[in-house]
Parts: C-alpha cells; structure tokens; sequence
C-alpha cells in the first residue's frame, strides 16, 4: 500500500504577525495533486492540524476542504497534536464522511483503522497527543508494570507511550494468522534523537519530554509529528532482527528562522514486504532567510539575492543608521525582522543575553531568579519554577 505521511500543517499560524494560510491553502493543493498522481490509496497526518486549540473560522473551513477533497481518492486518518484540542478535532468523528477518520480518543489506542490491499491488511493505529497528565489515568491498566500506588502510570512521555504501544501490539497479536498484517503506527511525540527547532511548543513533563526509539517495536513504519525538520531516526533491531522505520515528516512550511534551511516535504510509503520511504518536496511559496551587513552592502549588490524573501535583516553599522527601518523596509517589502547588531564582541556578548523564542523558558526563570537574589535557583526552586510552567503549558492546551 502506498501511503503519504504528513503532519504539522499549523493551520491558522503566522509568521512575525504575517498570515500564512493562503501559503498553507497551497500546500494543501500541492498534497491533493501528489494523492492523485502518486496512487496515493492512504493519508495520515499525525497531528498539530491546526495552531491552537481554538482555530480561526478561515483554517476550519481550509481543514474542512482539504479533508474533502483528499477523500475523494484516499482514506485518510487525522490525529491531534500538542498544538490541537483533542475534543474540539475530534467532536464530529461519527458525523465524518466515509473515508475520513478523525482519532482523537486516547482510549482508542488499540482499535485500528482497517485498510487492504491486494496484499493483505494495512492496519493504522492513531495515537492522539498523549498528555501524560490525562493518559496516565486512561491507559492504566492491571498488566501495566510499572503502575504507581494510586493505580496510575508514571508521569512521564514514554510511560504513557509505551502503554499505548503494549495495546497496539496486543491487538495485533490477536490478528496475526496465517498472513501477518502491516502496522502502520502514528505518534506526535519528540523521540530520543530527534532534531527540534525554535518553532516547536514545549512538551516537557517532569522536566523529560522525549520518548525512546524502541518504545514503537512492533510497527512496520511509525509516522511522527511534532518536530519540523523531516528526519528518520535510528532503531537498533530487535532479536529477530526487525526494526520499525521511525520517520518525521517535519512541517510543510518554514514556521521561524530556525528552520530556513530545512527542506520541506511530505512523505511517500510503500509498505508491502519490507517499507521504502521518499521524501517529496513541498511547494516554497516564499522563501525564509537572513542577511548580515553594513546597510551600504545591503542596499547594494549583497541584498539583491533576497529582495523576494521573507528576511531576518542584521545590520553592523558602528552607530545605528537613521531611518533604518525604513530603508529596509523600502528595499525588502517581505522584511519580518531588523536588529542591529553592531560587529564587535561587546554587542556578541549583548545578543548572546537577548532573550528570544529559541531559549529555554526555565533557564531565561533562572536567570532571572539569579539576577534578581544574586544567587541561581536551588533545585527546589527549580522544581516550583517548572511546576509553573508546565501548569501553564496545560491550560494553554485545555483552553
């Protein structure tokens, strides 16, 4: 069976204030072309569909066409990420049109959507987010060995997985006869040796927020979301020398600076005896980038290259240059971001202090504990300043 893997479409974001969705709308035209022309008989988009759990009404429309469209000729199965509102994805799962399987029960972990070929069954298990604060509770089970003595699982990203992942090999086991069925599993998780980006939410619990590889032994092909940069990750085989291919599909655009030299794309599975995989690139509406100079250089030859892109301009004039973003602007209409960083290691040591999206919340806390006391936080304080933080992350995804 042929099956395209992708995730993190983030319907509904923008980037440095600039609306994305008629750049995201292309690629969704872009994905409905490929199902067509590659024999596509399968989607699956392993969460974060859209931004935030309350989209705008344009994403839920742009959602709602895309699904349509994509049925036509593929089954598809849609999971919500770390991003989405499990309820609010899934509330109309029964009301879907033949065709669309919209997973978002953490209870349904182990009952796969069911798919075949002239080969045999291709069965799909969509595991939702898995909050452990909430999964813990549902995944309990009597023949979970590592149950806490309230009867719950540890709160942790890879026991609440691992749960999921002993469900999903007990139903296979119950259906493996004469001809053994391809399990295709999907998960939105950060898995042990995944390489994150700036644009990626924090989903640490318990200051841990990874999930080991072999956690997912006993699938064909694992389809990841959560990570932007599409990377395949290394499993060591088991005795049997059977391994699952771990796969990211990464976003399908550039969603912060960290990403402008990461290559977008979907992903093409064949699954039959063994799984090949092809990565397709995605459509580049606009390209991200960034450029470094005195404002003469920029205004000249040097900028020429990027008067089209979406730019992070760094200006190293001595003395900051009047009107300067003005001139920028003037030069480069698609200019997201202008600083000016004089060259010279006083102002290194002044960016290196700056507090951006891609430093880490708890260490930006500590040091600010530390600036305020004079002294850096105790692991206690440690402790209440994650315990903060991680309650805020969970009212950001209840909300």
């Amino acid at each position: 069976m042929r099956i395209l893997h992708t995730s993190d479409w983030h319907l509904g974001r923008t980037l440095h204030g600039v609306d994305l969705l008629g750049h995201q709308a292309e690629y969704l035209d872009h994905l409905v072309e490929l199902v067509r022309a590659e024999g596509v008989g399968a989607v699956v988009v392993s969460g974060d569909v859209y931004d935030r759990a309350i989209p705008p009404v344009e994403a839920v429309d742009l959602l709602a066409d895309a699904l349509a469209r994509l049925s036509e000729t593929a089954t598809v199965v849609v999971t919500p990420g770390n991003h989405d509102s499990a309820i609010r994805l899934g509330f109309g799962a029964r009301l879907m049109r033949d065709g669309v399987h919209l997973r978002a029960r953490v209870a349904d972990v182990g009952r796969p959507v069911e798919l075949a070929d002239d080969d045999g069954p291709v069965l799909v298990y969509a595991l939702p987010y898995l909050d452990p604060d909430g999964a813990r509770r549902v995944l309990a089970d009597e023949d979970c060995p590592d149950l806490t003595p309230d009867g719950l699982l540890p709160r942790s990203h890879e026991a609440v997985t691992a749960a999921a992942m002993r469900r999903v090999r007990a139903d296979l086991a119950t259906r493996r006869g004469s001809s053994r069925p391809r399990a295709v599993v999907m998960a939105h998780a950060f898995v042990v040796g995944g390489e994150p980006s700036a644009s990626e939410r924090d989903i640490r619990v318990g200051g841990v927020d990874s999930v080991p590889a072999g956690v997912f032994r006993g699938a064909d092909y694992v389809a990841l979301g959560h990570l932007h940069g599409p990377q395949r990750l290394a499993v060591t085989p088991d005795d049997d020398g059977a391994a699952p291919v771990l796969q990211y599909s990464g976003s399908p655009l550039a969603y912060s600076f960290s990403e402008m030299r990461q290559r977008k794309a979907s992903v093409l599975v064949d699954v039959a005896e063994g799984v090949t995989t092809e990565l397709l690139p995605a459509p580049v509406p606009r390209r991200l980038a960034e450029v470094t100079g005195t404002l003469e250089e920029l205004l000249g030859a040097a900028g020429e290259p990027h008067v089209g892109d979406w730019l992070r301009v760094v200006v190293t004039d001595p003395a900051r240059p009047t009107e300067l973003y003005a001139r920028i602007r003037d030069r480069f209409p698609h200019t997201l971001v202008v600083e000016h960083r004089p060259a010279g290691a006083a102002a290194r040591a002044r960016a290196t202090a700056a507090v951006t999206s891609a430093r880490d919340p708890l260490e930006v806390a500590a040091e600010f504990v530390e600036h305020v006391t004079g002294a850096p936080p105790s692991g206690a304080e440690r402790d209440v300043l994650r315990r903060a933080y991680e309650d805020v992350l969970a009212a950001e995804r209840s909300a």
